[in-house]
């Protein structure tokens, strides 16, 4: 049920705010769609290939969702034990370090649908080079080979380090901000907190994330090299010629869109995941309705739902009144 409601919560995040990272996309590969800006980039596009063209490589994205977060979930909760002490403690750091090294795992193992997601965001909806998913894979793999699916893995598994920084930066100020314990955070505070976090960590490793996009766009088989705006060999050229031609803020291109993107992202997906996760505690019997959370007279809060259904049942078996031997 949790892993549920956190899928339906980005899948109908993603899809909303998929316009602005396509944008974000676009801008670090340095299609041609962005020599007038982010409004004019979004004008061509919608007037070159529809209004649709702006939620492209979304169901891609959607799609990589429930795998990668099964993934992440079970790796961090792997990790998670292994780093506690004998208290069964655990400091924000070995937390934080436990969800990137989940989060690195969970990137390699889905790599190659990012890889597809990219290709299907930068090529031209009205005359496309792969028609689907599927197309995609297979085009990728028999024309250029396995490796090409894992392009770009490399500067993806480097900008865990930063981003793991800058979280970890804004999670030990959290006391010195709220002076409170953590423990004691509103829902507000922790959007606040997750707002904040999500736009540091990803400044800080948003050149890795460039690199990476050029390298998944870039392909010989492609109309244009795939619309990228430097030529390059490897991810340490890929670096160099991008400073060389766009000068070291390149490696920021398309910053802003996907800095917008984070309020109604996790908006959303916060919101989304609580209505959810509401429903989910009435439908097991622990609320009285799916609009709050004001709890159910007489449920131990403990009790599984297993637990609850066996109680329910004994219940009603022994206060049900039975029915005459002419009823039957």
């Amino acid at each position: 049920q949790r892993l549920g409601c956190a899928g339906l919560a980005g899948a109908l995040s993603l899809s909303l705010t998929a316009p602005l990272e396509l944008l974000t996309v676009l801008a670090q590969v340095g299609t041609w769609h962005c020599r007038w800006g982010l409004r004019g980039a979004g004008r061509s596009l919608c007037h070159t290939e529809g209004v649709r063209a702006l939620w492209k490589g979304n169901l891609t994205a959607c799609l990589r969702l429930c795998p990668y977060s099964a993934l992440q979930l079970a790796a961090s909760r792997r990790l998670v034990t292994l780093f506690m002490d004998d208290l069964g403690h655990i400091s924000h750091w070995r937390a934080i370090m436990a969800g990137s090294l989940a989060g690195m795992f969970a990137t390699v193992v889905t790599y190659p649908t990012d890889v597809i997601k990219t290709r299907l965001i930068v090529q031209n909806r009205l005359e496309p080079s792969y028609e689907g998913i599927f197309h995609a894979f297979y085009k990728i793999y028999h024309q250029e080979g396995l490796r090409a699916l894992y392009r770009g893995v490399s500067p993806a598994i480097l900008g865990a380090v930063p981003f793991s920084a800058g979280s970890f930066f804004v999670y030990i100020s959290l006391d010195k901000i709220w002076q409170e314990p953590i423990v004691r955070f509103t829902p507000l505070q922790n959007f606040i907190n997750g707002c904040g976090a999500a736009a540091v960590a990803q400044t800080l490793s948003f050149p890795f994330e460039t690199v990476k996009r050029k390298m998944q766009a870039q392909s010989p088989w492609l109309p244009h090299c795939g619309g990228v705006d430097v030529h390059f060999t490897g991810m340490a050229d890929c670096f160099r010629q991008t400073v060389k031609n766009k000068g070291v803020l390149g490696l920021w291109s398309g910053l802003t869109p996907s800095l917008l993107k984070i309020v109604p992202y996790f908006g959303v997906m916060f919101s989304t995941f609580e209505f959810c996760k509401r429903v989910c505690l009435y439908r097991n019997g622990y609320i009285e309705s799916p609009l709050n959370y004001k709890l159910t007279p007489g449920v131990d809060q403990s009790l599984h739902p297993q637990e609850l259904r066996e109680l329910k049942l004994l219940r009603r078996e022994n206060f049900e009144p039975r029915k005459s031997a002419l009823e039957n």
